[in-house]
């Protein structure tokens, strides 16, 4: 084995993992009304955690910390089912830290520094040299160790992995310049106008909210933010300027240097971007992989059976489609959509650029055209959407590029438990 591997291997035994898994993430409207955002489900059987996760795993680094907060039921449910995978005698583990109120506090978490701040004790006791904090609400697949390699190398105080996007996508994340050796030279937290990169006008630099600090680093900035009554403890907002301003070794590492495959990534972080990275999947060569067996991504999995067409005479079709275990399909046809787990659709529907999400019901004669169904709705016989905005807009939630989002309750129906045990927003 080479001598970088080892090398590599031995730094993520020494590095204790943070995924940050707090928000609801409120640009994803009623989706997020019962639900974290890291909990949303994704590709048909995954949720958002589980790449984070799953790079975790992938990359060696096997002691994780969940930080929860925001209607953290189905999530908790979900890593507790799915993620009780690691050999606790070894000292691995992947454990929940939920949000606790402090005795002389009244708050939560009041931002993600404060989050990892009242952790702080937690943390110290694994006794890390590096941390790696996460963000559980992206979708991507990256090789943490490489990251880590570069921090130690670079001998810098942090590291932040950052990614080129399209300057007009940048004014929602954190952009930063960096000198030719990727050292950061400035930071601004969702500027108005991006600073974009030299030679190319229409391109910026983000913080894709993946640190690395070496941990007595990490701890004395943040005793010395906490104490700082004019901030509003947060990693984009005060940790980084701060460094930054106070010319510390911040280092940026380019995600092509350590994406597996083609360097993906989405921040899903929007109706519109959750639909459109869904339906990315079925793409005949995806941008992300989910049939690489060299980069598995993991996920709690119900013992369902296989999914099921019913042919009653007349014929059905399906095309540029992905169609999950347990799922009952009558003679319909269905083009460029996806129908996540326990999805039952009747006889003659058409179903074209649909996104289902798990424990859905399709009653026989529905037509859905570009239409996000919610966990557990019950569609009833003959129902139309998609074809009138109108209509559309007056009953359901429907974006400016014309995704329908529909839930149950819109559909006049009582939130309640499914048959599989599980409310219709997990």
């Amino acid at each position: 084995m080479p001598s970088t591997a080892r090398f590599v291997s031995r730094i993520t035994r020494n590095t204790l993992a943070l995924v940050l898994a707090g928000g609801r993430g409120e640009r994803l409207k009623m989706l997020t009304d019962w639900r974290a955002k890291p909990a949303m489900p994704f590709g048909g059987k995954f949720r958002i955690i589980d790449f984070a996760l799953s790079n975790c795993i992938n990359s060696g680094v096997r002691q994780v910390y969940v930080l929860t907060q925001y209607k953290s039921h189905s999530l908790i449910r979900h890593l507790l089912r799915g993620w009780n995978i690691l050999r606790g005698e070894t000292g691995e583990f992947v454990e929940l830290i939920p949000a606790q109120q402090w005795l002389d506090e009244e708050a939560w978490f009041e931002g993600t520094a404060d989050a990892v701040y009242q952790s702080l004790d937690i943390i110290g006791a694994n006794t890390p040299e590096y941390v790696l904090i996460l963000a559980g609400d992206h979708v991507y697949k990256m090789d943490y160790g490489e990251m880590l390699a570069a921090h130690v190398a670079a001998e810098a105080d942090f590291t932040i992995a950052c990614h080129t996007v399209p300057v007009r996508q940048a004014h929602d994340f954190g952009v930063m310049a960096v000198d030719s050796r990727y050292r950061v030279t400035d930071f601004q937290e969702k500027p108005a106008e991006p600073a974009t990169l030299p030679g190319d006008p229409g391109a910026a630099l983000i913080s894709m909210g993946i640190y690395v600090f070496s941990f007595e680093y990490l701890r004395e900035h943040l005793l010395r933010d906490a104490a700082d009554t004019q901030s509003s403890h947060d990693f984009g907002k005060d940790i980084i300027p701060h460094a930054v301003r106070n010319d510390h070794r911040v280092q940026a590492y380019p995600f092509s240097s350590a994406g597996i495959g083609n360097a993906y990534w989405r921040d899903v972080g929007t109706v519109d971007a959750y639909y459109e990275a869904n339906m990315e999947l079925l793409e005949a060569t995806s941008a992300l992989d989910l049939y690489n067996r060299d980069w598995h991504i993991l996920t709690y999995q119900e013992q369902l059976p296989p999914a099921k067409f019913v042919d009653s005479g007349e014929s059905g079709r399906m095309q540029r489609s992905m169609v999950s275990g347990g799922c009952v399909i009558g003679n319909s046809t269905i083009e460029s959509s996806i129908l996540s787990s326990n999805v039952h659709v009747g006889e003659q529907c058409e179903l074209q650029g649909a996104l289902v999400l798990p424990d859905c019901q399709i009653g026989s004669g529905v037509h859905l055209h570009r239409v996000l169904l919610d966990n557990g709705c019950v569609v009833p016989h003959g129902t139309r959407i998609g074809d009138d905005a109108a209509a559309d807009a007056s009953r359901f939630y429907r974006t400016d590029s014309g995704i329908v989002v529909v839930n149950r309750e819109m559909l006049g129906q009582e939130r309640r438990y499914l048959p599989t045990g599980m409310f219709y927003e997990d």
